[in-house]
Parts: structure tokens; sequence; C-alpha cells
């Protein structure tokens, strides 16, 4: 076929964690690829009930098309029970329903960057994100990190050195792929940064709930006065993925904007899908729930730092996440992690390499490790195998 393509999509390739994915759907396979939640901590009974009584009282509603804002009640929900939880008070006009975050990642681009706009991130950064924002042509600029998250000293050289930026990108908590969580004082700088220099910042928060030690840090948006902060949120995390409800909570003037877009991509996020959501919240305790998420990820991540320790060789860097769903691991500068997945896959271990969570390149030595899909026996041997290919490099 000889078909002319926007010249947007010209260098969007596949996100490598999803082609990993179709790889590791072999069974034999220990993943620690994807960013899976556990699927026998799905509430899959209460939702069966819940399913059946959306269905019986509000039938017609539910497969009725609704708002593209989306179901009032949930939004109520979500600016009460999640947002206000987390230092945003908010009411429901500040809440959009997206299909998942990533498309709350996606019409942040479509909204601020023009081809050629600058785009502040974390270095590493995720993957999604990067790919979501690519394809709208930007400059990325990458800030470092240290085990407080980035480094907001060498963000205020970056938007001195570039006036031109359109938008800022974070993962304030539990980052993806690092682990790493951003403490307070830089929380509040970065609000201060985006209100001086009158940029948007979004802040992408799908991990932020699932806190295994530590104190609960406010969002970026608690300390925000005049509305230059977006959050991202999602229940992907917390309750189901497959719902594919995620939210932007912003000023409502920005929300409108976004409402504007959305009504250009899909319409609205599905209906019956949103009733469910709120029925679950409205009729069950979902932080219940989200502490026996905690209780199994926090084993998980133990394990999993454990057989690091016993089994990987010595020299090797791992970042000890206070919560979320990875961990992130430095090899020495001439090992090339990609080169260490194919011979991990041949030991039927997955990882993701870490290159391409770096949007400017040039950095090979990573991967990230997932601890929350796989069961603890497989997490030992799999790290296990993966410490005997490293031993190999080492």
């Amino acid at each position: 076929m000889e078909l002319k393509f926007a010249n947007r999509v010209s260098n969007v390739k596949a996100s490598e964690i999803r082609e990993l994915l179709k790889l590791t759907q072999q069974p034999e396979i220990i993943s620690f690829a994807g960013g899976l939640p556990a699927p026998e901590l799905f509430p899959k009974e209460k939702l069966k009930i819940i399913f059946d009584k959306v269905m019986e009282e509000s039938g017609s509603v539910a497969l009725q098309y609704t708002t593209t804002e989306g179901y009032l009640p949930l939004r109520e929900i979500i600016a009460e029970q999640r947002m206000k939880p987390s230092g945003i008070n908010c009411t429901a006009e500040n809440i959009m329903i997206t299909n998942g975050s990533q498309q709350g990642l996606e019409f942040s681009a479509r909204l601020f960057v023009n081809e050629g706009d600058v785009i502040i991130c974390e270095s590493p950064s995720y993957l999604g994100a990067i790919n979501a924002f690519k394809i709208y042509g930007p400059k990325f600029v990458e800030i470092p990190m240290d085990d407080n998250g980035m480094i907001v000293e060498e963000l205020e050289k970056a938007l001195k050195k570039y006036p031109e930026t359109k938008m800022i990108y974070t993962i304030p908590d539990f980052q993806n792929p690092s682990g790493k969580t951003m403490n307070l004082e830089r929380r509040k700088r970065i609000a201060e940064l985006a209100s001086q220099y009158k940029i948007p910042v979004i802040e992408d928060s799908p991990y932020g709930e699932l806190r295994f030690e530590g104190e609960k840090l406010p969002c970026i948006q608690s300390f925000d006065t005049e509305g230059y902060v977006i959050t991202l949120g999602t229940f992907s995390k917390t309750f189901c993925p497959g719902l594919r409800i995620g939210w932007v909570c912003a000023n409502p003037e920005i929300v409108q904007k976004y409402v504007l877009v959305k009504q250009g991509a899909d319409l609205q996020s599905g209906t019956i899908n949103q009733m469910v959501a709120a029925k679950f919240m409205q009729e069950y305790n979902l932080d219940d729930h989200i502490d026996k998420i905690i209780d199994v990820y926090k084993k998980r991540r133990d394990l999993m730092l454990d057989s690091i320790k016993k089994y990987f060789p010595e020299g090797i860097k791992v970042t000890y996440p206070e919560g979320g769903l990875f961990t992130w691991v430095e090899l020495r500068e001439d090992i090339d992690a990609r080169k260490v997945n194919m011979e991990a896959l041949k030991e039927k271990v997955a990882v993701v390499p870490g290159g391409s969570f770096f949007p400017n390149g040039g950095k090979e030595n990573y991967f990230r490790l997932n601890y929350s899909n796989m069961s603890e026996d497989k997490i030992v041997e799999g790290i296990k195998r993966l410490g005997n290919v490293l031993k190999k490099y080492y």
C-alpha cells in the first residue's frame, strides 16, 4: 500500500512495554516487565453484585450516552474521597473523567504543545507519557533526579534557559520507572515556579495511594494558588484497570478545554463503567480495598529486594521505593540492558530495558522491575534467574 501519513506519526514507535507484554502473555514467562496490578486482588464478586444493581436500578441510563465531563456522582466521589485526602479542595466542577490517565496525558500535550515546544520532564520519565507527547513533536528537556525526586535547582535553570517551555511533567509519588518520591519542599517549590513562569505542571498521580510506609505527602496541586497545576488520577492501580477510568483535576476553566478536546476524541468515557465505579464506592469503602493491595505489594517489594541482595552480583544499584509498583536497577555504564533482557528472555524472565525511559536517549544501563503482578514464588525464582544472567556481565 502507498499511503501518505501525517508527519506527526513518522517518529512514533510502538511502546516497548506493550510489545514486551505480548511476549510475556506466554504462561511460562516470569514477567517483571509490565505495570500490571495483581489480578487476584480484583474485587470480582463484589463487582458482579454491583453490575447487577446498576442494570436493575438504572439500566437504561447506564447504556445511554452521558456528558463529556463524566457521570456526576462519580466526579463528586472523586473530588471528596480521592482528591481531598491528597490536600486538594475541589468539587465535581474540577473533575473530568478520562479513559484511563493515559488519555489525560495525550490530551495535555494536545492542549498545550505545538511542534518544537519544550516539555520539561524528569530523567528518567514514564515511557507512556513520552510516547503520548512525542506525536506532537516537542523538544524534551530532562531534569536529573536524586532520592528526593526532580532536582528543583536544575528545573529552575532549565526554565530560565528555555522560556518557551510549554509544560512540566512529573510523577511525584513512587515515580515510574525509578520508584522515587519527591519531598515536600520540592512539591511546594514546583507549584511556586509554575505560578512564577505561568507554565502548567502535569502532575501524574497513579500510585500516590499505594504507600507502604512513611508519611503520605500532599499533591503538588495542593500548594497551587493560581490554577497552574493539573493532576491526573486513575483507578487502574487501586481498583480495576479494565474499567479504564481516570480523571483530570484542574481549574474549571482548564477542565472545559479538556472537555472540548475529549468531545473531538471520543465524546465521553463509557457510562456503564462510570456508574459501576460510583456504585461500588457508594456501597463499599475503596480505602479498605486499597489497604489489602498495600499489604500484598509491600510483601512482594520486600521479597524482591531481599532476593536481589541474595542473587544479584555486587555493584548493582537498586532503588528502595516506599510504595507503588516498581524498583529501578542501575548497571555498570558499559552494560546494555537490552542485551541483558534478551538473555533473560532465554531464561523465561522479562524486564523492561531502561533506555526508552529517557526521551533523548543515550542511557542503556538501566532496567525496571515490577513487583506487583507476580506471585511470591515467581518473584524469588525470577530474580534468581535474572541474577544468573547478570553474573555473566560482572
